[in-house]
């Protein structure tokens, strides 16, 4: 036996390697989305804003132990999120900066509701979830996530505030990679809080837009139109997508399709193709996701998605399969600087 077959079939050595290969590595950072959960909820990176601090002081403010916060502290500096100085004080990094409360690009309320026991307990039921095909959400809350938050005010408060979050960079990125000049008129379906169409809006003053969206959302969407200046170039229409949406000619979903399953996704689309007008032009805003190996938060996502709502994210022929099966033809998918594409679909 030569000596580079003795030393794979050395079971100590063997022991060292599996220790030290990824898997271990990726179980064990699994505790660091629970540490920023912990420093968002305490808002210590808005407490370091003006300067580095030591855990006795900041655990003084948030009412904290100082010696544990220490050690929470002391493994996210080791992972790059704060920097302890040598005076044994913490200051922010770039990657902290984003866990403060009012900032461009802010994770705050996101990390905060990553953790929450009502969001992150769906998670512990994936098994449920891959055994059944159904979103472990309704399995652990007995209805689904969108009742859920209908019947509780302040995870709805904490969710809308991540969505309309999110959405800030995608509004970017998307006004950048597309050029809406020469609509007359845009019905955003789901449109939330109003962060998209205000944008577009804004943009484009020969705009006018239809916001389309449940009751008590639309509420919250006439506030922001209103303050921005625009609420008189928009309507805002209350309903529900799977029963009809309004008639228009260039439709808008952002990240609406992947929250539900290929069934359902294809009732919102059968309605939206059955109200649109001839010439008219379907635009989803989504995630796609890539062919083969390559690593892609977005597969993750699904995973989330999965989980959440028993929705996900779909590859290109996925959307193009769904499209056709509605009545509509992809003719284009426009990716921009955000994780998102455009997806441009017409009536056949």
């Amino acid at each position: 036996m030569n000596m580079k077959n003795r030393e794979s079939n050395n079971p100590v050595k063997n022991k060292e390697a599996l220790i030290d290969s990824e898997i271990p590595r990726i179980i064990i950072n699994r505790l660091i989305p629970h540490l920023i959960y912990v420093v968002a909820k305490l808002g210590i990176a808005d407490l370091l804003a003006d300067g580095p601090k030591s855990c006795t002081e900041l655990a003084r403010v948030a009412d904290a132990h100082p010696r544990t916060l220490y050690r929470v502290m002391r493994a996210l500096a080791g992972n790059g999120i704060f920097t302890e100085t040598e005076d044994g004080r913490f200051e922010l990094t770039p990657s902290a900066e984003s866990l403060r409360s009012e900032v461009p690009g802010s994770v705050r309320s996101w990390a905060i509701m990553i953790g929450e026991d009502w969001f992150n307990q769906p998670f512990t039921q994936l098994l449920y979830s891959v055994k059944t095909g159904k979103d472990s959400f309704s399995h652990v809350h007995s209805q689904n996530l969108f009742r859920y938050l209908q019947k509780n005010s302040k995870a709805s408060q904490l969710f809308n505030e991540v969505m309309t979050r999110l959405t800030e960079p995608v509004t970017t990125a998307v006004l950048a990679a597309y050029d809406f000049s020469g609509i007359p008129h845009i019905v955003d379906i789901g449109g939330g809080k109003g962060t998209l169409i205000s944008a577009i809006l804004k943009a484009y003053p020969q705009i006018h837009g239809t916001l389309f969206d449940l009751p008590q959302v639309i509420q919250e969407a006439m506030k922001l139109l209103e303050t921005s200046g625009l609420i008189d170039r928009c309507r805002f229409i209350p309903g529900d997508m799977f029963e009809s949406v309004p008639e228009g000619q260039v439709y808008t979903l952002k990240r609406v399709i992947h929250d539900w399953d290929d069934e359902k996704a294809l009732a919102i689309l059968k309605k939206c193709r059955r109200s649109i007008s001839g010439d008219g032009k379907l635009l989803l805003i989504e995630g796609v996701i890539p062919q083969g190996n390559q690593p892609a938060r977005i597969k993750l996502d699904d995973i989330a998605m999965l989980v959440v709502s028993g929705g996900g994210e779909r590859t290109k022929n996925e959307f193009s399969s769904l499209l056709s099966a509605s009545g509509f033809n992809l003719v284009n998918v426009i990716p921009t600087q955000a994780s998102l594409s455009i997806i441009e679909a017409v009536p056949i």
